[in-house]
């Protein structure tokens, strides 16, 4: 008998913890693919359970309010943590202590979204392979300096799963029902949702710096990709162009005529959006969050937070 054969007959028990602002889209393209499997095949190859710390039901980033069990060791395969909103606030040594609890027992853990980083500050991500969503990558790689998150997808990693969350579960579903019940099948729940372009696990999470900065000139997506690298220690004008193998001069041309900002614009651009997303994904101090930015002092930050998003970096922590 093949493997999947085998597999197929094996009901696998789904437990998802959802926090509070989890993303529904993640959620239900996690799930969904559980419940076609079981139409289509007309077997229990899956049950599903939702779970919150405290068994109340958890109210979703959309609104949408979903009844919840407390959370148990009730003869789970896997549980997956779904987090969205600013995941550093979300943790608890309760949810901690659980999860070590279920890893222990033989639990395969996961995270969606941003729930790899609740797994990372449990010490579950260590010397794993792993991912989060890109929102929340710059908050993780600052808490956890040890960690290193793939941009992909979703990634595989023995009895760890994690996923960047949006639509990418219906792609990592296919890849766990297509190692349980076969590719053919997984094929089929693919294709019982539209789902015909399954991308592979390391496929991007978003758009190209091309498509994301509008421009197509192989030396300034060089120097803007490499902007992006070097956040906390942004590079001169002149490093930067002997970077790219290009001239100060021709460096300023391509800002000015492509852009229509210049080189310091540019970077500081760059700078305060990542800024942005680690005070609002992120429980950094905002002197921390400066000088992680490459910010000289706090005032210097703060000044220019306000020139570009109008308000104070407090303010939009809050």
């Amino acid at each position: 008998m093949s493997h999947a054969l085998q597999n197929a007959r094996m009901t696998q028990t789904f437990g998802f913890l959802l926090l509070p602002g989890f993303g529904l889209l993640s959620y239900a393209s996690a799930t969904e693919p559980l419940r076609a499997a079981n139409l289509l095949s007309g077997q229990p190859h899956y049950d599903f359970k939702c779970f919150s710390m405290d068994g109340a039901a958890v109210v979703s980033s959309s609104g949408a309010i979903i009844p919840c069990q407390r959370l148990d060791h009730s003869c789970l395969h896997t549980l997956l943590v779904c987090a969205g909103g600013n995941p550093a606030t979300l943790g608890s040594a309760a949810i901690y202590s659980a999860l070590r609890e279920l890893s222990r027992i033989g639990v395969r853990i996961g995270g969606i979204s941003g729930g790899p980083y609740l797994l990372a500050a449990a010490g579950l991500l260590d010397g794993r392979d792993f991912t989060i969503h890109w929102e929340h990558a710059a908050a993780l790689i600052e808490a956890f300096p040890q960690l290193s998150p793939r941009e992909a997808r979703f990634v595989l990693d023995g009895n760890r799963i994690t996923c960047g969350g949006g639509v990418a579960p219906l792609d990592m579903m296919y890849a766990l029902i297509a190692d349980h019940m076969g590719s053919d099948f997984a094929r089929r729940v693919s294709d019982w949702y539209l789902h015909v372009g399954v991308a592979k696990p390391t496929a991007p999470q978003r758009a190209s710096a091309a498509e994301r900065f509008h421009v197509n000139h192989p030396a300034l997506l060089k120097i803007l990709e490499q902007m992006e690298r070097t956040i906390e220690r942004p590079l001169t004008r002149s490093s930067m162009a002997a970077y790219a193998n290009i001239s100060q001069r021709h460096l300023d041309r391509l800002f000015s005529q492509r852009l229509r900002m210049g080189y310091s614009e540019a970077s500081r651009k760059i700078r305060l959006d990542h800024a942005r997303r680690l005070l609002q994904q992120s429980s950094l101090s905002i002197s921390e969050i400066a000088f992680a930015t490459g910010f000289s002092s706090a005032g210097h930050f703060s000044r220019c937070y306000m020139a570009t998003f109008g308000k104070r970096p407090k303010s939009d922590r809050n």
